[in-house]
């Protein structure tokens, strides 16, 4: 039975795991990130591939940090035939992708050489592209640059956000999983090297970046509130306070008022003028010290004094 050692942390990486039990490899252990704490009352949780592995029964390895650890000289003990990974979250020391018998991969959410880095999924939904994907590469020093052993892409609708693009990925690298690796153990793939002039670098999203642009395409603000959705969500400065943004649509209206203006203000709608003449309508909202609210709570509240042709993100 090929021997593997798992690698994962989110929720991402449970079906992975669960597909190469479930198509019978021999999982010896399961390294993950370690438990934090979550949510106001800081509640200490578990990692959803620890919580997979404690049911199903698989060693679980937790380091802080996995190079020079207790840990990853216990993984080398191991000896495994592979050593799989699905947004682990740390890199890997090289001397613990030489020890496998046959090979360390991991299971990308992009179309590599198209975003590298910590964030490809919400990279993909912001920048407005039409698709996104599975890339399967071997693992090497240096950051999403391994050989790609197998590439399979998805569209990305136009409702999808990065947790419903993320549960979509996360099935199709089972699937580019596990057809890959019985051609890997027989050597019928023919890994294909990156195109370094292609790279694309997604790094995790920063707190400053999580601010709106009005300035930018309605199609443009919309796709950057679905690819921070749910976490950590979009903000904009909306009738001088900090706002979330957590659901809108792309009107099809135009209009000539600067960006940032009430152009259509009803009972139940809101919608503001974005970059080049467009209008984008704000869905669900959530103000600062309050709870996430339908725009018709928001324009009963916070929001009952707005006004069209007022200027209310700036």
């Amino acid at each position: 039975m090929t021997t593997i050692v798992f690698m994962g942390t989110p929720a991402f990486a449970v079906p992975i795991l669960q597909g190469l039990v479930d198509d019978h490899y021999d999982v010896l252990a399961a390294v993950t990130q370690p438990d934090r704490p979550v949510g106001r009352k800081h509640r200490i949780q578990q990692t959803p591939v620890k919580q997979l592995a404690v049911k199903l029964k698989i060693p679980v390895f937790q380091p802080d940090k996995l190079g020079g650890s207790p840990e990853m000289q216990r993984v080398i003990d191991l000896h495994p035939d592979f050593i799989v990974t699905a947004a682990y979250g740390q890199f890997l020391p090289t001397k613990l992708l030489n020890a496998v018998k046959i090979a360390a991969v991991n299971v990308h959410g992009s179309l590599l050489p198209k975003y590298r880095g910590g964030a490809p999924v919400q990279y993909a939904i912001m920048n407005g592209d039409k698709e996104t994907g599975i890339s399967l590469i071997y693992m090497v020093k240096k950051m999403d640059a391994g050989d790609i052993l197998a590439q399979k892409a998805i569209p990305i609708e136009k409702t999808d956000d990065t947790e419903s693009m993320f549960e979509k990925l996360s099935l199709v690298g089972r699937d580019v999983l596990l057809t890959t690796l019985p051609k890997i153990i027989s050597g019928e793939v023919q890994p294909i090297k990156q195109a370094e002039n292609e790279v694309v670098f997604s790094p995790t999203i920063k707190p400053g970046e999580e601010a709106l642009d009005f300035n930018q395409s309605a199609f443009l603000v919309d796709a950057k509130v679905r690819a921070l959705r749910p976490d950590p969500g979009a903000y904009a400065i909306l009738n001088g306070k900090r706002t979330k943004i957590w659901k809108t649509a792309v009107s099809d209206l135009q209009t000539s008022q600067e960006t940032g203006t009430v152009v259509q203000r009803t009972k139940h709608q809101l919608s503001l003028a974005a970059g080049g003449g467009t209008v984008v309508t704000l869905l669900e909202v959530q103000p600062a010290g309050k709870p996430k609210q339908t725009i018709t709570d928001y324009l009963n509240g916070s929001g009952q004094s707005l006004k069209v042709g007022q200027q209310v993100i700036k």
